[in-house]
């Protein structure tokens, strides 16, 4: 007894059968492995940071803690590589299932715009607010200011 099972209906038949060299969702495929042990280490990093390795662990992050931490260059490019790899790699993550699960055309370009202009525009605040955050701004009321504040 022999059973013939039938070919899938996928969404993008194989095209790239007999095909060699680098394609866009090749380089998507290779972005995610790559990306994913790149966050790993970030994410790894700025939890033993700011839980294990910083005296009072949990209990010791507040705004002055956060306020600290982005006021030095290297955690500000450490937290801005961390948002970039993440909202990329969901993103990416996200374009993969819509082209798997959205079968009508139009339908798919406009989720797959939708993606990418939320992952632009969170790129693009992300960034801003990660290197222009000042805790103590010049004319604020002193009384709402963090107490590190005064010692400026």
């Amino acid at each position: 007894m022999t059973t013939t099972i039938e070919t899938p209906n996928y969404a993008y038949p194989a095209r790239s059968r007999g095909r060699r060299g680098m394609s866009f969702e090749k380089a998507g495929w290779i972005f995610m492995r790559a990306s994913g042990v790149v966050l790993l280490v970030l994410i790894f990093g700025h939890l033993g940071y700011n839980l294990l390795w910083t005296p009072g662990g949990i209990h010791a992050i507040d705004f002055g803690f956060v306020g600290g931490k982005l006021a030095n260059p290297f955690w500000q490019w450490w937290d801005v590589l961390m948002l970039w790899l993440s909202i990329l790699h969901g993103s990416n993550g996200m374009r993969t299932i819509v082209n798997d699960y959205v079968h009508r055309p139009r339908t798919r370009a406009i989720a797959l715009w939708a993606i990418g202009i939320a992952a632009a525009v969170l790129i693009i605040l992300g960034t801003l607010i990660t290197f222009t955050f000042d805790p103590c701004p010049p004319n604020a009321d002193p009384a709402l200011l963090p107490s590190f504040c005064a010692e400026l």
